[in-house]
């Protein structure tokens, strides 16, 4: 490009010699009018090779309205039995190019779309990355929570997690106790409670069944009970740190291998086949498929009386049948309005303007996770209540915030695609994912 430029310069008139006057012929005229045909036209055929180079190194600078050339690498899903037909994604497509006009825009799989976008608040930019996901025309999309190791008490940065867990897409999840990793809020992955609520907080819910898979998104309050035919001992909470002296916890083999010291006044039993097999007043060994109940000496004492026990924990409404919960908070959009309820979640401390990570569904069942970066001058992040009015323009009716400042990281096939706080992102607890069922026969 240099050359080019300094080649029709030197077809230009010099600044270091002064014009000659003088009349030329038209042969003159017209050589000089090829010459600069031919520069024009060398010009134009360069800017596009980098120009395309730029786009094909870097597949979110497509073209708008080149979507679909994009994706041809990506072999589409039919599917009569779920009468997903080729029209089906051809609209889901021009969907997306009608909703993000203007935005580069790529798709990563088979209802799986990436973009970015730059937003000017107060005239300073933020950067915001959005994954927008369309599990109703392709069936093979597994969306789900999962942790940094299969003990809750570990950490590891985002492209560990997808890698893991073969991700086309993760972003971090929810809130955790910095020093052990542990999530703070709920937890299920695959029908299995990791962790109950903290504060009642807001959870997204995922069901995927034969139906296909479908969200829902509430406070959770857990009823936990440790029951046979006589008796039953309700249970606070499930693999939480202790609040009050008085809560009768347990903790199973995902909290680690050793159970947290009982309260004061009070003691740890393992309970193993439905009975209680030890008490102590230190931490107990878990073996696996065993669980601790750490509870005041009263309810230790009532325990140990009983047996043939079993568990049983009941989740609100919207959670029933759900596959995995993801909890974190607070609200952002409730029912289609701006609902911020940063108090009564007790998450005062998460307000301000800093990076966010949000996550979102829309009337028609489509998933949108977002990330905004933030604390740089080319992006100075959101407080909630603009997240939740991104999250609305965005066609959301139900949104929530997730875990956000140093941990706001996006991976999208293979690459952090946000501008984390620290590169790559710190250690995490929990991210949501989403993978493709590999080999799959429709």
């Amino acid at each position: 490009m240099v050359s080019v430029t300094l080649l029709a310069n030197n077809f230009a008139h010099p600044l270091s010699t002064p014009p000659v006057k003088r009349n030329r012929n038209r042969k003159e005229k017209e050589a000089e009018g090829r010459i600069a045909e031919f520069l024009i036209t060398i010009f134009l055929i360069l800017s596009g090779v980098c120009i395309m180079t730029i786009c094909l190194s870097h597949p979110i600078l497509a073209f708008e309205g080149d979507i679909q050339s994009l994706a041809g690498a990506q072999v589409p899903i039919y599917s009569e039995e779920k009468n997903i037909t080729e029209a089906d994604i051809e609209a889901w497509k021009n969907k997306i190019l009608t909703k993000y006009k203007g935005k580069p825009v790529y798709i990563k799989a088979t209802g799986v779309v990436h973009t970015r976008a730059t937003k000017y608040i107060n005239n300073k930019p933020i950067k915001i990355n959005i994954v927008e996901i369309n599990p109703n025309i392709n069936p093979d999309l597994v969306i789900k929570p999962d942790t940094a190791n299969q003990s809750l008490n570990a950490r590891a940065k985002i492209k560990n997690i997808a890698v893991k867990s073969n991700a086309l897409v993760a972003v971090n999840g929810g809130y955790f106790k910095p020093q052990t990793g542990v999530p703070l809020g709920s937890l299920m992955i695959d029908g299995e409670t990791l962790t109950g609520p903290i504060y009642n907080r807001v959870a997204l819910g995922i069901t995927q069944d034969e139906n296909g898979t479908s969200f829902s998104m509430g406070r959770v309050n857990l009823d936990i009970k440790l029951k046979n035919k006589i008796a039953e001992i309700n249970v606070d909470n499930i693999n939480q740190p202790r609040m009050l002296s008085t809560y009768t916890l347990l903790y199973t083999d995902k909290w680690g291998k050793i159970s947290p010291a009982p309260p004061k006044y009070g003691a740890n039993a393992l309970v193993e086949e439905g009975k209680v097999t030890k008490i102590s007043a230190s931490p107990i060994e878990i073996p696996q498929g065993a669980y601790v109940i750490s509870a005041p000496y009263s309810k230790i004492d009532e325990l140990q009386k009983l047996k043939n026990l079993s568990l049983e924990i009941n989740y609100p409404d919207e959670f029933k049948g759900a596959s995995h919960i993801i909890g974190a908070g607070p609200y952002l959009l409730k029912d289609g309005k701006i609902f911020v309820d940063i108090e009564e979640e007790k998450l005062l401390s998460v307000g301000g303007k800093n990076p966010r990570s949000a996550i979102g569904y829309t009337e028609d069942n489509s998933l949108v996770i977002v990330t905004v970066d933030g604390r740089e001058k080319t992006s100075v992040g959101m407080t909630l209540n603009q997240l939740a009015s991104l999250m609305k323009g965005l066609g959301c009716v139900n949104a929530m915030n997730f875990d956000g400042g140093s941990s706001t990281v996006m991976y999208v096939a293979g690459n952090v695609v946000n501008s984390p706080v620290n590169a790559g992102g710190v250690p995490i607890s929990n991210a949501l994912v989403v993978s493709e069922k590999k080999n799959q026969s429709i």
